[in-house]
Parts: structure tokens; C-alpha cells; sequence
């Protein structure tokens, strides 16, 4: 009989070692390193066998001879998740959803799960079936096509597939999950690497796209390995403050579409609902005139967004001056704080700034420079930006105004939600003219400055 092999691996990190140790040299963990074993002699697909010797072999084919086929996508029902993924659900893909507890992980899937035209198996290890029906009562009573198993082995689980033959499966989540051919605990790094690599052969096999639920660590990285990440097609993150009402889903990876792409929703008592329009949500409706506030156009993926940004200058209390960004990269507001004071004569160096993106998202669009310069000069001189005017522009080390991309998408977008004009660079490149909004285009900060404050 053929020996057992075991190894040893960090529960935090996934490195693997020959031998134990107290500390694991690659995240510098303590006492977290534990012997699993990664093999045994007996184990079996999740076909038959006689499925298996039928299946037919596969051969390798001249590029040239590979035929064509269109990339038939599923609709989910739910148009940011369609969009986030590219266009829908693609047959035989994997897709793990990552998040924060209590972020709505579930209840975004289970939603999903009730409002396709599809026959689902929602596979639950962590709740009862009469928890995810009273769940599920609250947000769709009407569902038909959705099967509800609680389960948490491999094998049953792959039983009952076999019966129901559903079409997309749900796993919550893959943490939970443990197979019979490693003698490890669930959660652990061979089981989640096991589990997830016998449904990725029952998904490429079977052509069934399946959708996994992964926890996540005190960092806020998916927990297991870092294969893990590598081995599924599509890498989804939920993200948002558990304080707050609206959720922000993203692709970190995508196999098959774009990863700039954006989804909000607003958690409700019903469920997530699709927030079409994130404009509206990311603008204050204040109709007093504060200084230190600017709109800028930015674009996420294919969507255009119009974000508020709140700047707040104020004399530094202690020796040093702080420098504070919610949602901005600070390196980068301290470059445009250096820029201000050298190119500008702005002296803004014994000053605390405080710099905030309203609606809880994070930016790197580096289009919103020029609205971030303007709210801190507007916070700095005490002087409000009219809120009918926008800005859309790159700012350089030399204090000039640099043209964006897609410019002509951020001006149609400025012009649909009201705005009377929007500043951009002078280089910028429009080929339509034709604009009901003015386009006031500046080539270096002064201009900006005497155009806001005379």
C-alpha cells in the first residue's frame, strides 16, 4: 500500500515547509504552521468510473484548425453583477466573492439565485434551510428554479448534483467545505485547494458555472492560499462599511472581461438594490455654498461618475503638519500639495489638509487632480466653487494641466446630470463641439485660479 505523504503548511500565509517550525518565515506568523496530509493512495474522481474511461480524450489541434464558437454569456437578472463580470455569466467558469463579514455576501447571491431563469443549487454550509428560507421570503418570495442544500462534504454534495442536474451552482462557502480524501479540517489549506479543484473539474467538465463564497482574512485578503486566487476564473470583491447603505463590488481578476468595471448597491430591508445612477449618491444634495468642495468626472471601467471631493485646510495646531486622505492616495496629495506651493506660491506647508471622496469609494482616476487641487484652494482661500462647474484633468509636476482619456464621455456625462461647465486641459482632444455645456479649457494652475477666484 502506498505511503501516506503529509507536509506542513501556514494557516495564515499557505507557505508550505518540510518540517515544523514556531515561526513562519514568509508572514512572520506565530504557531501557525500545522502538519496536513496532501495525498492518499485511494482517491477517486467525482465520475464513475465508467464515465471517466467514456469520456472522450482530449488532442491537440493545430491553432488554425480550433473552430470559432461565440462566448455565450448567462444574464443573472442583476445588471451591476452583469457588468462587473463583462457581460454575464460565462458556462463552465468559476467565480469566488470575497468580503468582509456581514457585508451581504450572501444575500447578494442568494437574490441572484432566486432571480435566475435557471435552475440553481444554493449550497449552504454555514446556515439551515429554514434560515435561508426566511431569508429568502424577505427578498423574492417567488422562486421556483432554486434548490436549497445544506451540506459541507464534497461527495454528498456532488450526489445531489448528479440528482437535481442544476445549471449554475452556489457554494457558501468554500471554507466550509471538506472532502474525504484529505484528513485535514475544513477551512485548512489542502482542504480549500482539494474542494476547489474538484469543482473546477466538475465545472470545466460539465460546463456549469459555479460560484463560491470565500471569507477573508484580518488584512483583507481571501483567506487559504494564495492559489486559491489563481485557480478560479473570476476574483469579485464586496466591499463597504457595514455603517453604511451603499456596497461597491469589484473584479480583482477576470478571465473573461475588464476588471475597471464598478457596481454599487444600496442595502435595504428587501435585499440589494441596483443603484443605476451612482451620481446621485456620490453628490451631496446641499443647497448651501461650503467652501473646499469640487465635483470631479471620473470613469470607472465604462461608467462615468461624477464624485464629490471635500478638502479641509486649516493652520497646523502642532509642529508637524498632517497630511490625511480618505479614498486618495496620500503620496499623491502631498505631490499636489508640493506643486501648489512650488509652482503656484501657495504656501500651504504649515497648514494641516484633510482630504475626503464622498460616498465611501476609493479613487485612483488620475483625472480628479484637478478637482482635488481646487477644493484645497477653495478650502485655503474660504471661497466656494459654484456647483454647476465640474473638472475633469491631470495635473503635472510642472503645474501644467494634462488632458485624460475618454474626455468627450466625462463631458456628455457633466452635461446629462446639469452642470454648466467643466474644466479640462487645452490639449484635450474633442472632436464633438456641439456641447450645451461650456468647456473651459486651462493649460496651467493659474488659470484654474483666476477662472474660480478672479
Amino acid at each position: 500500500m502506498a505511503k501516506v505523504k503529509s507536509t506542513f503548511y501556514c494557516q495564515n500565509c499557505g507557505s508550505q515547509y518540510s518540517k515544523w517550525q514556531g515561526k513562519c518565515s514568509s508572514c512572520g506568523e506565530w504557531n501557525t504552521i500545522a502538519e496536513e496530509i496532501v495525498e492518499k493512495p485511494d482517491k477517486k474522481d467525482w465520475k464513475s468510473p465508467s464515465e471517466r474511461e467514456a469520456k472522450r480524450t482530449a488532442k491537440p489541434l493545430k491553432i488554425a484548425e480550433i473552430e470559432n464558437s461565440p462566448q455565450n454569456r448567462w444574464n443573472t437578472g442583476n445588471n451591476e453583477l452583469d457588468r462587473v463580470l463583462g457581460g454575464g455569466l460565462v458556462p463552465g467558469s468559476l467565480t469566488l466573492l470575497g468580503g468582509e463579514p456581514g457585508i451581504g455576501k450572501s444575500t447578494l447571491l442568494l437574490q441572484i439565485s432566486l432571480q435566475l431563469n435557471y435552475k440553481v443549487l444554493y449550497v449552504s454550509g454555514e446556515e439551515s434551510q429554514q434560515q435561508i428560507k426566511m431569508r429568502a421570503e424577505r427578498i423574492n418570495p417567488v422562486a421556483a428554479n432554486c434548490y436549497i442544500l445544506t451540506e459541507t462534504k464534497t461527495q454528498n454534495i456532488f450526489r445531489q448534483i448528479e440528482a437535481i442536474e442544476p445549471e449554475v451552482i452556489i457554494i457558501d462557502s468554500i471554507q466550509t467545505l471538506h472532502s474525504d480524501y484529505i484528513e485535514s479540517a475544513p477551512g485548512s489549506i489542502s482542504q480549500i485547494r482539494e474542494c476547489t479543484a474538484e469543482l473546477i473539474k466538475f465545472a470545466k467538465e460539465t460546463n456549469t458555472p459555479v460560484i463560491l463564497i470565500g471569507h477573508i482574512t484580518k488584512e483583507g485578503s481571501i483567506a487559504g492560499p494564495k492559489v486559491l486566487e489563481h485557480m478560479v476564473d473570476t476574483v469579485l470583491q464586496f466591499e463597504g462599511d457595514r455603517n453604511h447603505v451603499y456596497r461597491i463590488l469589484r473584479a480583482h481578476k477576470n478571465r473573461f472581461g475588464s476588471t475597471h468595471e464598478l457596481g454599487i448597491y444600496e442595502m435595504q430591508g428587501s435585499g440589494l438594490r441596483e443603484v443605476s445612477n451612482p451620481s446621485e449618491i456620490l453628490i451631496s444634495k446641499n443647497d448651501e455654498d461650503l467652501s473646499g468642495t469640487a465635483i470631479s468626472a471620473t470613469l470607472e471601467g465604462m461608467r462615468p461618475l461624477m464624485i464629490e471631493i471635500q478638502a479641509l485646510v486649516s493652520t497646523a495646531v502642532y509642529g508637524t503638519p498632517q497630511r490625511s486622505a480618505t479614498g486618495y492616495n496620500v503620496k499623491r496629495l502631498n505631490m499636489l500639495l508640493a506643486v501648489l506651493e512650488k509652482r503656484a506660491g501657495f504656501r500651504l506647508g504649515a497648514k494641516d489638509v484633510f482630504l475626503n471622496i464622498t460616498g465611501g469609494i476609493s479613487v485612483d482616476d488620475p483625472a480628479i487632480d484637478l478637482a482635488v487641487i481646487a477644493a484645497i484652494l477653495s478650502s485655503n482661500e474660504d471661497i466656494s466653487i459654484p456647483k454647476d462647474i465640474c473638472f475633469a484633468a491631470e495635473v503635472g509636476l510642472a503645474g501644467e494641466i494634462r488632458p485624460v482619456t475618454r474626455v468627450e464621455q466625462r463631458i456628455i456625462e457633466a452635461e446629462k446630470l446639469g452642470f454648466a461647465s467643466i474644466l479640462v486641459s487645452k490639449q484635450s482632444k474633442i472632436p464633438k463641439s456641439n456641447f450645451n455645456i461650456n468647456v473651459v479649457k486651462v493649460a496651467k494652475i493659474e488659470d484654474v485660479v483666476s477662472h474660480l477666484f478672479g
